[in-house]
């Protein structure tokens, strides 16, 4: 498999980038909404829980969103898909190529 992507793709990802941020933000808040809402926890063990949330949140984030280089950007969209961050309407703008290749990548991380 090439690791190259066209410019056309590469400019997809750029656009798609914040977007994503943005979604992946958005669900680790509400992650935290309702952790720090769950009056069945003291308040100390709400805010360890929310602790613990954020590391492993940051260290996702970081996994999906550093370092947006050409070399990358297959693996990047092809995580943003897994994770539900690139929408069908915005996968459709990638080239039929790319899309192949996303998919298969997908697909193998889903396998056992």
């Amino acid at each position: 498999m090439t690791t190259e992507i066209k410019e056309s793709d590469w400019k997809v990802l750029r656009r798609v980038h914040p977007i994503a941020v943005e979604r992946f933000c958005e669900r680790i808040l509400g992650e935290i909404e309702r952790l720090l809402h769950d009056s069945a926890q003291r308040l100390h063990e709400r805010y360890l829980r929310i602790y613990k949330l954020m590391e492993q949140r940051d260290r996702e984030m970081a996994r999906l969103f550093n370092d947006p280089r050409r070399s990358r950007a297959l693996t990047m969209i092809a995580q943003f898909r897994a994770e539900g961050l690139m929408t069908d309407e915005e996968f459709v703008n990638l080239t039929d190529g790319t899309r192949h290749i996303i998919e298969t990548l997908v697909r193998g991380r889903q396998s056992p």
